[in-house]
């Protein structure tokens, strides 16, 4: 059963790394609408609910580096290698939280805002540290611009639209909440 199990996560954990890289060719003509809605977000979030933490971190490490090196975007240095270890850390926190927490609604929501505080944390160190530790070259207004103030629709959405795909994949039990 184990086997089937890591064979099952490995196919999905391929289409969420599939849909993180093909989601930004639907914002792809405004730049400012894609960074602004965050789309390859949201498969990496819900690789981590549904396939767990280590393919969570696999994935969101993997899904920035993967379009910056074929496509060019996003940009390597900083954007792509701050994006990665951003949403590596929302796929294994969305991951190991949604196992650890009580298995009720509220808790899928918890996971969700925890995992994304958390990862835009992250983003903002890797994006100061990638500055040289320079707080003039990315200081606090730049981090709350770049992770909080522009990014506002894109957690909007995810708000909204995670928790309702997590619930509706438990319903069907696409999701085993016993992992």
């Amino acid at each position: 059963m184990k086997k089937q199990n890591n064979l099952v996560n490995l196919a999905l954990a391929a289409m969420f790394l599939a849909l993180a890289y093909v989601m930004p060719f639907l914002t792809g003509q405004v730049p400012q609408i894609g960074s602004m809605l965050c789309p390859m977000h949201i498969p990496i979030i819900i690789c981590g609910f549904v396939c767990g933490a280590p393919w969570g971190l696999i994935v969101g490490f993997a899904a920035p580096l993967l379009r910056s090196l074929t496509l060019g975007m996003p940009p390597l240095f900083p954007v792509a290698v701050a994006m990665a270890f951003e949403l590596a850390t929302y796929g294994l926190l969305s991951g190991i939280l949604y196992r650890a927490f009580p298995k009720k609604k509220g808790y899928i929501y918890a996971t969700l805002i925890i995992s994304m505080i958390i990862g835009r944390l992250v983003w903002g160190a890797v994006q100061f540290a990638c500055m040289g530790f320079d707080a003039s070259k990315f200081g606090i207004a730049a981090f709350w611009a770049g992770a909080v103030t522009n990014a506002l629709p894109g957690i909007i959405l995810q708000i909204i639209l995670i928790p309702v795909v997590v619930m509706l994949l438990e319903k069907t039990k696409l999701i085993n909440k016993r992992l």
